[in-house]
C-alpha cells in the first residue's frame, strides 16, 4: 500500500511541476470528476432516504433557517479560496494549483479551507432537504475520507514540493476546522 501511495504523490508531483499544457487538459476532467462524486454522494444520500422510509428531521421553515448559515458561509468560505487560487495563478484542482504556497486569507486559519466550505454547503443542503442521510451519514463519511485522502496524499506532495516551509505552515495550522488565533 505505501508502494500505490509514494507512486501516486510522485505522478501528482511530476504533473504540478511539470507541463503547464497537461495542468491545463487535467483541471477540468479532475474538477468534473469530483463534482460528479459530490452530486452522486447528495443524490444517493436522497435515494436512500426514501428507501429506508426516512422521515424529514426538520420542519419547514425551520431547516430554512438553520442551512443559510451552513449555505452562506460555506459558499463565502469556498468563493474566497477560489478567488485566492485564481489571483496565484492557480486553481483548486490538486493538479493545478498555484506556484507558491498559500497561507493567507482562509488558509492562516485552515489547511484546506475550501474544503471547509464544501463541507457546510453539503451539511446545509441536508438540512434544507431534511435529509438525515445527507446530513449525518454522507457529509461526515466524505469529510472523513477527504481528511484521509489530504493526509495521505496531498500532504506528503504538498512536502515534497515546498519542505520545511510546508511543515511549518502544517504544524500551526489545523487541517479542517480553523483555528482563530490571538494576536
Amino acid at each position: 500500500m505505501r508502494v500505490f501511495q509514494e507512486q501516486i504523490i510522485n505522478f501528482i508531483y511530476r504533473i504540478v511541476t511539470g507541463s503547464k499544457r497537461i495542468r491545463m487538459i487535467l483541471t477540468p476532467l479532475v474538477g468534473f470528476f469530483f463534482l460528479c462524486i459530490v452530486l452522486l454522494l447528495t443524490a444517493s444520500s436522497f435515494f436512500l432516504d426514501r428507501f429506508l422510509g426516512l422521515p424529514e428531521y426538520i420542519s419547514k421553515p425551520f431547516n430554512t433557517l438553520l442551512c443559510f448559515p451552513f449555505f452562506v458561509g460555506g459558499t463565502f468560505l469556498w468563493l474566497w479560496c477560489l478567488w485566492i487560487f485564481l489571483k496565484n495563478n492557480g486553481t483548486p484542482v490538486p493538479l493545478n494549483p498555484p506556484p507558491k504556497l498559500i497561507t493567507n486569507g482562509p488558509y492562516a486559519y485552515s489547511r484546506n479551507p475550501m474544503m471547509t466550505g464544501l463541507f457546510m454547503i453539503m451539511t446545509g443542503t441536508g438540512i434544507f432537504f431534511g435529509s438525515m442521510t445527507l446530513t449525518f451519514v454522507m457529509t461526515p463519511m466524505f469529510v472523513l475520507i477527504s481528511i484521509l485522502e489530504f493526509k495521505s496524499i496531498e500532504e506528503p506532495e504538498l512536502e515534497k514540493r515546498f519542505g520545511d516551509t510546508y511543515v511549518a505552515y502544517r504544524k500551526k495550522t489545523p487541517i479542517i476546522i480553523p483555528k482563530i488565533h490571538s494576536k
